[in-house]
């Protein structure tokens, strides 16, 4: 199973109803900003590292670190890399959303993902800052939109404060409508949210997954910040991975892509990969 990847398919199982059940295909990638020390190294061996793990899908696109960008493309291709989702953010949906397109269009990605709303370093997150978050959605969305790219917010945890009778993520989730959201295990998590019911509240609102663990007593937080040495294998920390994942492929999820932002990230990421293998043998001998 060297090319984990590739087109793996998960049937939602029931006793006696095998048969009536939706099949969706699946696919495990990489978050590149888990390689952004070994890019800025060697940005050709860490595509050849990523290739090697049986990895071909790729967030990323915004860290050349010098290197032109057909020669970069060129590097991703041949290791068999494809960008599927373009980095973006804020300031640039707000103002040019077009460069957006442009990105998304160069790497052929269907995606477009941002992942930080400012809201000043010394006070939380409000709902005037989401009212104004939803507005830019909504317009750079309905851009993207229309060009055949799919934009998508990544949260980060300090979304989750209170308003009125839910929380200030439950009002962008309702005014949002031209545009989807990625969850990050993780940081829901962190939020002190459990992401398996965040996924089943608002099935067909999360298009993407980015699949990170959580250090077992960390404490949770909603400032959207945190260690990265508490990023942890895949299976080994307290998010509930295993459940996250079947609750994904049930809501045919296509994306899961894995990062480790942690110093670690070379001896983890394989350990990781190896725990998700686990899961779908798993899966594949209950079906069976």
């Amino acid at each position: 199973m060297n090319k984990i990847i590739n087109t793996i398919v998960c049937a939602a199982i029931c006793a006696g109803s095998l048969s009536s059940m939706p099949v969706f295909a699946h696919e495990y990638g990489l978050q590149l900003y888990s390689l952004r020390h070994q890019m800025e190294e060697d940005m050709p061996l860490a595509f050849s590292q990523i290739s090697d793990w049986g990895l071909h899908a790729v967030e990323g696109g915004s860290m050349l670190n010098g290197m032109p960008l057909d020669e970069y493309k060129a590097e991703l291709a041949k290791n068999q890399l494809k960008i599927v989702s373009v980095d973006t953010n804020y300031a640039e949906l707000r103002d040019n959303p077009i460069a957006a397109v442009y990105k998304a269009k160069y790497f052929s990605a269907d995606y477009a993902t941002f992942y930080w709303i400012p809201h000043g370093e010394n006070r939380p997150f409000s709902i005037e800052d989401a009212k104004e978050a939803v507005a830019v959605l909504n317009s750079a969305g309905k851009l993207l939109e229309e060009n055949g790219i799919t934009l998508q917010y990544h949260a980060h945890g300090y979304e989750f404060l209170p308003y009125q009778d839910g929380t200030v993520f439950d009002y962008m989730v309702q005014h949002t409508k031209h545009a989807k959201f990625q969850m990050d295990v993780y940081w829901i998590k962190h939020a002190g949210v459990e992401p398996v019911e965040l996924l089943q509240k608002y099935p067909g609102i999360f298009t993407s997954l980015h699949l990170k663990d959580r250090e077992k007593g960390t404490p949770n937080s909603s400032t959207g910040h945190a260690d990265v040495e508490t990023n942890v294998v895949l299976g080994a920390g307290d998010v509930g991975i295993a459940s996250a994942v079947k609750e994904a492929k049930l809501q045919g999820i296509h994306y899961m892509f894995l990062e480790d932002e942690s110093s670690r990230v070379m001896e983890q990421i394989p350990q990781s990969i190896d725990y998700l293998k686990a899961l779908e043998a798993e899966n594949k001998g209950v079906s069976n």
